[in-house]
């Protein structure tokens, strides 16, 4: 069970993804990026500190992090004077208002407005509403089971322009066929926030390099004290929760809006979660980097997760907290997903 809270503060800059390489048909954009780093990612904190070396079926020196039960969750952010009571993403189903921006407010707030619930009757979600709403709020993991206020993320992209140079001197490569030029964004968080993930097993504090440029990010580590999330991990999820963390469902090699179990090309949506009702968004990529005797690790198979945010409505209802969920709903490639807290779910 989780028991302890990674925060992360950056020293300076964080970046996401690099974006595309630039050529006449692209030019602008972010379809690269990532952010915030997923629970993968804080993984390889683990494994810089804790890997030990050892050997493959075929004999190659590898280095294997020794940590089988490590169970990690999250995105997450917070602010950094209360890091337990972190924001995590406002289920879909709320719909949400941001307020104007007001003078000396730099994370702009706003307020949840109808919360719609799935009628079985009619087969829709109600009440029906029209007009725009805001997406990807946070509400605070303490208003959860009364939401009433979200806020906006406490992050800004700032695009870089960066030039390839050629190997041997300093002048931009013109020869590439891709461009010379590639766009990178990276991200700067308000020196008030941190980045919040769960865990099982504690880490060494310190300072560490992160994320893809390997900036550096001062790591602490703090048990587990709010009450109010320690109560809604042990709270089974019912016939009606929400994802605050992304979910790779289906085999291997399939992503799926459902667990499903089965072997091979037997695979089929698990009994508890037939007829489920979701309330969602479109996919997100979801990969990572394991293995391998190099200093470049093998890549995963990139799969589609169903974005934190999600809301499943059950028939017969799910009577166990996330942590205790059958371990055959995860897939598994090199580890189980349910390693990076895929799912991670509360009752709404």
């Amino acid at each position: 069970m989780f028991c302890h809270l990674i925060i992360i503060q950056p020293l300076g800059f964080l970046y996401g993804s690099a974006g595309p390489f630039l050529s006449p048909d692209n030019l602008v954009g972010r379809s690269g990026n990532s952010f915030p780093p997923s629970a993968a990612t804080v993984s390889g904190l683990y494994a810089a500190r804790y890997s030990k070396p050892g050997t493959n079926e075929r004999g190659e020196t590898t280095q294997r992090l020794d940590l089988p039960d490590l169970i990690l969750a999250g995105p997450f952010w917070a602010y950094t004077e209360n890091p337990q009571n972190f924001y995590v993403p406002t289920p879909f189903n709320y719909l949400a208002e941001m307020n104007p921006p007001q003078d000396g407010q730099e994370i702009r707030q706003g307020k949840i407005t109808e919360k719609l619930a799935w009628n079985s009757k009619n087969q829709q979600w109600q009440p029906l509403k029209v007009g725009k709403f805001d997406t990807k709020t946070w509400l605070p993991i303490n208003e959860w089971e009364k939401s009433e206020t979200v806020s906006e993320v406490p992050w800004q992209y700032l695009p870089h322009l960066h030039p390839r140079l050629e190997i041997d001197q300093r002048r931009v490569d013109t020869s590439l066929e891709r461009g010379s030029l590639f766009l990178e964004n990276s991200i700067q968080m308000h020196p008030d926030t941190c980045l919040v993930y769960l865990t099982n097993t504690p880490i060494d504090e310190g300072w560490y390099r992160f994320g893809g440029e390997g900036h550096l990010v001062d790591v602490q580590c703090q048990e587990i004290t709010n009450e109010t999330l320690l109560k809604l991990l042990h709270k089974p999820v019912g016939g009606n929760f929400a994802l605050i963390s992304p979910a790779v469902w289906g085999s291997n090699r399939l992503s799926y809006r459902l667990p499903t179990i089965g072997q091979k090309e037997d695979w089929k949506t698990a009994p508890e979660w037939e007829k489920a009702q979701i309330f969602t968004e479109r996919p997100i990529p979801f990969r990572y980097r394991l293995g391998g005797t190099g200093e470049t690790k093998r890549l995963a198979r990139g799969r589609y997760a169903v974005p934190a945010g999600t809301v499943y409505v059950l028939e017969t209802g799910i009577s166990q907290p996330w942590f205790e969920w059958n371990k055959s709903w995860f897939p598994c490639e090199g580890y189980s997903y349910k390693r990076w807290g895929c799912g991670l779910a509360l009752p709404v």
